[in-house]
């Protein structure tokens, strides 16, 4: 990382890493079918969980898959979007956990040693996360420390859901 002079005034905050696709919400409708099918939602639910997160201003239900990875019977989840400020610590989110309607506990981490702990354990578990999220890896196969806070500059949140 690069020191920035005084003169040059305060650093802008980094362009977000990852992107949603083209036609994101057309492939998220198609996701979100699948993962309700009772056949099909154990096999393409073995990575992805479904959220169903209420806006906090707005009051709007948003329902989103995204993937996780299984750490100590919790699920971990990571992005830099939008969305992730409607998910806060103490208010239970309904998820769809291999097809199964359940409560879950939220802790939210926003600090850059949180989310980028929480990131490198994601990004091990499952690599289309790491490369969605733009962080390479290493010799040894850990995450990129410097890619790593570069995703938290840019915005990036993780959760730690605990199914009930």
């Amino acid at each position: 990382m690069t020191d920035q002079s005084v003169a040059d005034g305060p650093a802008a905050a980094p362009a977000p890493r990852a992107q949603p696709m083209a036609m994101q919400g057309l492939v998220n409708r198609i996701i979100l079918g699948m993962l309700r099918a009772p056949g099909l939602s154990r096999l393409v639910g073995a990575r992805l969980v479904t959220l169903y997160v209420t806006g906090r201003k707005s009051g709007r239900r948003y329902v989103i898959p995204v993937a996780y990875t299984r750490d100590k019977g919790d699920l971990l989840v990571g992005t830099p979007f939008g969305w992730a400020r409607n998910l806060r610590a103490g208010e239970p989110v309904t998820i769809r956990l291999q097809g199964r309607l359940r409560e879950a506990d939220v802790r939210v981490f926003t600090d850059e040693a949180g989310v980028a702990d929480l990131y490198a354990a994601m990004c091990r578990d499952n690599k289309q996360f790491a490369k969605f999220n733009k962080v390479g890896f290493d010799a040894a196969g850990n995450p990129d420390p410097d890619d790593l806070h570069l995703a938290w500059l840019a915005g990036a949140r993780a959760f730690r859901l605990t199914p009930r």
